[in-house]
C-alpha cells in the first residue's frame, strides 16, 4: 500500500475480526524486543536497530518491493525483490553509529547463496564484516563484530534464477560504541518561563511575550509559561502565537488565576480567523468580569481547564472566528459560541451553550445540548468511545514528571472530577530535554537509548528522519516546538508499537518534497493495539505559510487502533511561500490502518483528497474542511469524471465506517465558477454510516452539487447567501 501520494495499488486483506496471523505477531514481538528495555539499561543488551530506518537498494523489482519493506516489522506482509542479476545490494541507516552484534536475514523463495555484511560510516566507504556462503534461504542468523551507522546486505551470488528477496533485513547492536551516552532530564530551556506566585512582574513578562507574539504567525518566537501550583492574583495572560500557558499541578484546581487567560483579534482587525496555533492547560480561571474571552480558530487547545464562570469564544466586537477545541474541562457558567463556525468538546462539563452557526460537535460532554441537526446545528455524542488525555509536564514536590494519563472507554465528563486522574508519572530523568540547535542524530540517539523526548520551545531543522521504535515512548512539545524536515526526509516514523504518545509539536514541511511528514507504523502494519493504542493530541501539520513547503501525504496512518484527538493538517492559503504549485500538497491525511478514531479533526486546503481512510472500522467525531482556495480553473481540480476531489472520501473497498458532524467549505477566490460535485465520498454499504454533514459556498465563491455522493441538495441556488446544505444521515 502506497504511502507517497497516490491511491494504493494493493492493501493487506481486511475482515471483520481483528487480525492473528503469524506475521502480526512476529512484528508485535519485534516491537516488544524493544518495549522492555527500560531507560536505565537501554545499552546493556542488543536492541533492534533497523526496524522502521532509512533503507535504500540497488534496485527493485518493482514499485511494490521497495527497500524500505525489508526494515518495517512485516515479516511475512512486504519483501524487498532486486532485479535478476548479481551484485545487487540493500542497505538500512541506523541513525547513529552502533556496535553491530547480529544480522537476521529472513529470505524470501529468491534467496542470496554467497554474501557480505558490510558497515559503513558515511554510507560511501565500506567494509566488510562478515561474509556468507553456501546460503540456502530461509533464516540466516549471522553474528556480528564491529561498529556503523550504515550496515548492507552486498549480494554477490544468487541462489536461484530471480533476484535477491528479503521478507526483512533485521540489525541488531547496542549504541553503546556510537558516542557518550546522552544524560536525561535538565532544565527546560531558555524559552520556559516557569513562575510561582512570589516571582516578580509576572504581568510585564506576559505582556512582553504578548507584545512579540500577537501578530507573529509566522514567526520563529516559541514560549512556554509555565506556573507552580499556588494563587495568582490580578493576572491578565493574553495568549499570542506559539504561545503555551500550563498550570503545573497534577489536577487543574492546584493553581488557580484570578484573572484571565485571554486570547481577542485585535490585531486582526477584530477577526479571529487566524487566531492558530496556542493553548492553555490544566489552570482554574476566576474570570474578573465573570466570563474568560477565548476567541481562537483552528491549531489551539483548551485542555484540562476549569473556569469559575463563563467561556466567550467571540472576539470583542463579535467578529468571526473559526472553530477550536475544549477537553477534559469544566466550564461552570455558559459557553458564549457566538461567531465560532465550527467547535468540537470533548469529555468536560459546561453549564450551558448558546449558538450555533454551522457546525458545533460534543462527545461525552455534561450540560451539551442534545443533537438538533440540522437546525440548531448540534451533534451530541453521549460519550466518547476511546480517549486518553494528553501527557503534560507537573511538579512533584521539586521534581518534575511527566503524567501519561490512563485510557478511558466511553467517557464522559472530566478525567479529574473525582479527583487525582488514573495515569502514570515518568520521572523527568527519563526524558531527553530536547534544546534548541539539537540535530536528529543527538535526538534519534536519545530514542535509541531508551529515552522519551520533550521538545522545549524552537524550530528545530532534522536532516533525517526521527524514528520513534519503542513501544510506550513519549513525545512531548512544550510552546508549539517546530520540526521542520531538511531534503525532502520525513519528519517523523512511529514503528507499529504499543502506546507511543505523540503530543504538543508542530511539523512545518521544507522547501523539499517530502514523500511524508508523519507516519504512524511502516507499510501494512498488522498488530493489535487495541489495549494499549498510539495516540497523537494537539499535533500539526503545516506546508507552506512561512516559507515554501512541499510534501505530498502529510499524515499516514498505518498502524491499527490509533486514536487522532485534535490535529490540524493545513497547506497554507496565505502567508510566504504559497500557490497552486509552490505549496504543493495533494494529500492530507490518509488512514490505512483498521479501527482507527479521530476526534477533532481539522484539515484543509490539500490540492487533492484532505482525507482518505482505506482502513476498516474507522470512526471520526466532528472534521472540519476547507478546500483548496487557490485552484486556477475547474480543470486543475478534475478527478477524471467526477469535479473536483472529495474533502473526505472511503475507499470503495470498506465495509464498516461510521462519522459525525462533518463540514467541507469551499471558497474558490481565484475562479469563483469552479463546481464540485460533492463534499463527501463514500461507498453505499450498510456498514457505512455518516450523521450530520453539511457543505458551504462561501459567498458563492465556488459551489457544491451534493452533500455526500448524489445525496443533498446544490449550494448553487443560494447563489452568493452563505447558506449550508445539509444531510442528516447517510444513506
Amino acid at each position: 500500500m502506497s504511502s507517497v501520494g497516490s491511491p494504493p495499488a494493493f492493501r493487506r486483506p481486511a475482515s471483520p475480526l481483528r487480525r492473528a496471523t503469524v506475521g502480526a505477531l512476529v512484528a508485535s514481538l519485534a516491537g516488544g524486543l524493544l518495549a522492555v528495555l527500560p531507560a536505565a539499561t537501554a545499552n546493556a543488551a542488543p536492541t533492534l536497530l533497523s526496524q522502521g530506518k532509512t533503507a535504500t537498494a540497488s534496485s527493485t523489482e518493482g514499485a511494490a518491493y521497495a527497500a524500505s519493506a525489508a526494515v518495517d516489522g512485516n515479516l511475512t506482509g512486504t519483501r524487498w525483490a532486486s532485479q535478476w542479476t548479481d551484485a545487487q545490494w540493500v542497505q538500512v541507516d541506523l541513525g547513529q553509529s552502533a556496535t553491530l552484534s547480529r544480522a537476521l536475514l529472513t529470505w524470501e523463495g529468491a534467496y542470496g547463496k554467497s554474501y557480505q555484511i558490510q558497515a559503513s560510516d558515511n554510507g560511501t566507504d565500506w567494509r566488510t564484516v562478515t561474509t556468507v556462503t553456501g546460503g540456502d534461504g530461509g533464516t540466516d542468523d549471522v553474528t556480528l563484530s564491529g561498529t556503523g551507522r550504515y550496515v548492507r546486505m552486498n549480494g554477490l551470488t544468487r541462489g536461484t534464477g530471480y533476484g535477491y528477496s528479503l521478507w526483512e533485513f533485521q540489525v541488531y547492536g547496542s549504541t553503546d560504541g556510537g558516542g557518550p551516552t546522552l544524560p536525561g532530564g535538565g532544565d527546560l530551556g531558555p524559552n520556559v518561563h516557569v513562575l510561582d506566585p512570589s516571582t516578580p512582574n509576572i504581568q510585564a513578562k506576559l505582556d512582553q511575550v504578548f507584545q512579540e507574539q500577537e501578530s507573529a504567525q509566522f514567526g520563529a518566537g516559541r514560549h512556554a509559561f509555565l506556573l507552580k501550583p499556588g494563587t495568582y492574583d490580578n493576572l491578565n495572560a493574553q495568549i499570542g502565537f506559539y504561545t503555551q500557558i500550563a498550570g503545573l499541578g497534577l489536577r487543574p484546581g492546584d493553581t488557580t488565576i484570578n484573572g484571565d487567560v485571554t486570547v481577542d483579534a485585535g490585531w486582526f482587525n477584530g477577526n479571529a480567523t487566524q487566531n492558530f496555533w496556542r493553548g492553555a492547560e490544566g489552570l482554574t480561571l476566576n474570570p474578573v468580569s465573570g466570563t474568560n474571552r477565548w476567541a481562537v480558530s483552528q491549531a489551539s487547545s483548551f485542555r484540562r481547564m476549569h473556569v469559575k464562570g463563563g467561556l466567550n469564544l467571540a472576539p470583542n466586537g463579535y467578529g468571526w472566528a473559526s472553530g477550536g477545541y475544549i477537553a477534559d474541562s469544566k466550564i461552570d457558567g455558559q459557553v458564549g459560541n457566538y461567531s465560532q463556525q465550527q467547535w468540537y468538546t470533548r469529555e468536560s462539563s459546561i453549564g450551558g451553550w448558546s449558538n450555533s452557526v454551522w457546525n458545533q460537535t460534543f462527545s461525552g460532554v455534561e450540560g451539551a445540548p442534545a443533537t438538533s441537526f440540522p437546525e440548531p446545528r448540534y451533534t451530541t455524542l453521549d460519550t466518547t468511545p476511546i480517549s486518553r488525555e494528553k501527557p503534560y509536564l507537573y511538579l512533584d514536590g521539586s521534581e518534575y514528571k511527566v503524567f501519561a494519563p490512563a485510557k478511558r472507554v466511553n467517557a464522559r465528563g472530566t478525567s479529574w472530577a473525582n479527583g487525582t486522574p488514573q495515569g502514570e508519572s515518568v520521572p523527568l530523568s527519563q526524558f531527553y530535554v530536547v534544546k534548541p540547535g539539537a540535530t536528529a542524530a543527538t535526538i534519534n540517539q536519545a530514542l535509541a537509548q531508551g529515552l522519551h523526548l520533550l521538545f522545549t520551545p524552537g524550530v528545530y531543522h532534522v536532516d533525517q528522519t526521527i524514528h520513534v521504535n519503542r513501544a510506550n515512548t513519549i513525545v512531548l512539545g512544550l510552546g508549539l516546538a517546530t520540526i521542520i524536515p531538511d531534503n525532502g526526509v520525513t519528519a517523523m516514523k512511529v514503528a507499529d508499537v504499543d502506546g507511543v504518545r505523540l503530543a504538543g509539536f508542530l511539523i512545518d514541511a521544507g522547501p523539499v518534497n517530502s514523500p511524508t511528514l508523519l507516519e504512524l507504523g511502516p507499510q501494512n502494519s498488522g498488530a493489535d493495539h487495541a489495549a494499549n493504542p498510539t495516540t497523537v493530541q494537539d499535533v500539526y501539520i503545516r506546508i507552506g505559510g512561512a516559507g515554501a513547503g512541499k510534501a505530498t501525504t502529510s499524515v499516514v496512518v498505518n498502524s491499527d487502533d490509533a486514536v487522532i484527538d485534535h490535529t490540524w493538517v493545513w497547506r497554507a492559503d496565505h502567508g510566504e511561500g504559497w500557490g497552486w504549485e509552490t505549496n504543493r500538497a495533494d494529500y492530507g491525511v490518509r488512514v490505512n490502518g483498521d479501527d482507527v478514531l479521530a476526534t477533532g479533526l481539522f484539515v484543509e486546503h490539500f490540492n487533492k483528497y484532505d482525507v482518505e481512510w482505506y482502513g476498516e472500522r474507522g470512526r471520526t467525531i466532528f472534521y472540519q474542511n476547507e478546500k483548496a482556495y487557490d485552484a486556477p480553473n475547474q480543470a486543475a481540480i478534475q478527478n477524471g469524471t467526477t469535479k473536483g476531489y472529495a474533502a473526505y472520501r472511503v475507499d470503495d473497498s470498506v465495509n464498516t465506517h461510521e462519522a459525525w458532524g462533518l463540514g467541507s467549505y469551499c471558497n474558490y477566490n481565484v475562479d469563483p465558477t469552479i463546481v464540485q460535485d460533492h463534499g463527501f465520498k463514500a461507498p453505499v454499504k450498510p456498514g457505512v454510516k455518516f450523521h450530520s454533514l453539511l457543505v458551504v459556498s462561501l459567498g458563492g465563491m465556488g459551489h457544491y452539487n451534493h452533500v455526500i455522493n448524489d445525496t443533498g441538495a446544490s449550494t448553487i441556488p443560494a447563489g452568493t447567501s452563505t447558506v449550508p446544505s445539509t444531510v442528516v444521515s447517510f444513506p
